[in-house]
């Protein structure tokens, strides 16, 4: 009998639990969890929520730093028949509160030491969504525990199921992936489980990823490059060794050696502080096969150093998008010929360079990137006229292909090469950040009359957010006073590094914020 592959997320789990039932799948700090026991504990916790009212098509928001809770909740909540909605660990409590309203979650999955954010998202909050918390509950608060349920309680009981998963379809919504949107809001992007069992084969095509690769993820699960290094993983069978962050270096590089690591996903910022280290090249990266850099251009000489330091690595260069995941990526073998290309289309896509009127352009022009394929998203959640802008009718009847907002070139030989936002975007720790969304709350704080903020070069940080701000009349406000608001409203990677007091900002004619002379510094 022929045996086809899953067509759904978790059962992409669940065969790698009935091949590999004993081995580790998922590493974190002192916890080693097997294939089978993700497997049941993900079945448990879909029954606690369909328990607790969840339906097919839901949604659930998990605020979790990257841990074991978080990977069994994104397949608990699949299983569920449910779509995960995972945010940054920093997440504040007016970004919370609008997620919650925005997909109108009916529950809600957090830590008690995140219960001050959740308090503050609940105020007021008309969405009565269930909470379930993980962490000693007499953290949680007495306001919310009428709505609470407790994680542990939901494993205590090892009885067997009150009835049977949903069934669904690859053409459910699997998850909202959030990003921030050119109005200031943060926008949810569609993915259902064909995307993301699409784009994850495709890239473990590429990779030529196998059951014995253990893979380091230090990203977020929030961001979806750090997210499909746990759906690919236990697609192919692999271990996947998850970290909460990676500014703790030399911990992750004896993490390397210990754990036999063979793929290291990167963005330039890791990159940058790995080379920082003198004595870097000391460290065994024997079992490394591969790095893989996305969310920024990687810095030629860092590519060059990596592969002085350590040859026998590949590394691959990478483009992509939250509307996509993944677009492009560069053979290893080509690295060295072409360092400031992102090659070329990932298997079973295809990609061109398009000018204002949706026609291709020659090599060497400029235009905008556009991407065809099973890969591309639904769009935006409850945003019809944004999903319309990026999201359009092909050549041919039924084709959909995304406007990427991106500008491209492409030499004689179709490499593709990245060269700039068509929004005004700034990448931060490998985040996008959209200015409008920091300028939003840097125009909350008490004294601000008028804010801008633009990327600058920084070494380690790949871009730093750099704020002018305009004072209101007889303001007494300082620097100090801004990053104090900042760090409380605003996730890590959002933060101003420099913020710059001025008269007045640079206007264009119909009055809007001119950011070319802003990031030349020609201040009036």
């Amino acid at each position: 009998m022929i045996e086809f592959d899953p067509v759904l997320v978790h059962e992409w789990l669940r065969r790698s639990a009935k091949r590999f039932p004993n081995k580790t799948a998922l590493i974190c700090g002192q916890e080693r969890l097997t294939y089978k026991t993700i497997d049941h504990r993900s079945d448990r916790l879909a029954q606690a929520l369909i328990d607790a009212g969840v339906e097919r098509h839901d949604r659930i928001v998990v605020l979790l730093d990257n841990s074991c809770e978080s990977v069994i909740s994104l397949y608990g909540i699949l299983k569920a028949g449910a779509a995960f909605v995972i945010l940054d660990g920093s997440v504040k409590s007016l970004k919370l509160k609008y997620v919650l309203g925005n997909t109108e979650a009916k529950v809600f999955i957090t830590h008690t030491n995140k219960a001050k954010v959740v308090v503050g998202a609940f105020t007021d909050n008309p969405n009565k969504c269930r909470i379930i918390w993980v962490g000693r509950q007499t953290q949680v608060p007495a306001s919310l525990k009428s709505s609470s349920l407790s994680w542990d309680t939901i494993f205590a009981n090892d009885a067997g199921y009150n009835h049977e998963l949903p069934r669904c379809i690859d053409e459910d919504l699997a998850a909202l992936i959030y990003t921030s949107g050119s109005t200031g809001e943060p926008k949810g992007v569609m993915t259902t489980h064909h995307n993301m069992i699409s784009v994850a084969k495709s890239v473990i095509e590429y990779l030529g990823n196998e059951e014995n690769d253990v893979i380091l993820n230090v990203l977020p699960l929030s961001f979806g490059y750090g997210l499909y290094q746990v759906i690919m993983a236990f697609m192919f069978g692999g271990t996947v060794v998850l970290e909460k962050s990676f500014f703790y270096i030399y911990p992750l590089l004896e993490l390397i050696r210990r754990e036999k690591i063979t793929g290291f996903p990167m963005v330039p910022t890791i990159v940058a502080m790995l080379l920082k280290l003198e004595d870097l090249g000391k460290f065994d990266f024997s079992s490394v096969r591969y790095i893989t850099n996305a969310g920024a251009a990687l810095p030629a000489a860092h590519a060059k150093k990596i592969r002085e330091l350590f040859p026998h690595i590949k590394i691959f260069s990478m483009y992509g998008l939250t509307e996509c995941k993944r677009a492009t990526y560069l053979l290893p073998e080509e690295l060295d010929n072409r360092p400031d290309s992102v090659g070329g289309a990932i298997p079973n896509s295809e990609v061109f360079v398009v000018d204002e009127n949706g026609c291709k352009v020659q090599p060497w022009q400029e235009g905008e990137l556009v991407v065809r394929g099973s890969n591309v998203m639904l769009g935006y959640w409850n945003d019809p006229e944004l999903t319309a802008k990026s999201y359009r009718p092909g050549r041919y009847p039924g084709q959909r292909i995304l406007y990427s907002g991106d500008f491209f070139r492409t030499d004689d030989q179709g490499f593709l090469y990245f060269l700039g936002r068509k929004d005004d975007m700034i990448k931060c720790r490998g985040e996008r950040v959209i200015a409008r969304e920091v300028e939003n709350i840097l125009c909350t704080i008490a004294g601000v009359a008028e804010a801008a903020v633009t990327g600058v070069p920084d070494e380690v940080l790949g871009q730093a957010i750099k704020a002018f701000i305009v004072r209101a009349k007889d303001a007494n406000l300082g620097e100090k006073d801004v990053l104090k608001y900042c760090s409380a409203n605003m996730e890590t990677y959002m933060l101003p590094k420099h913020i710059q007091f001025v008269d007045s900002l640079p206007k264009t004619p119909n009055g809007k914020i001119d950011r070319k002379k802003l990031k030349a510094g020609e201040l009036e």
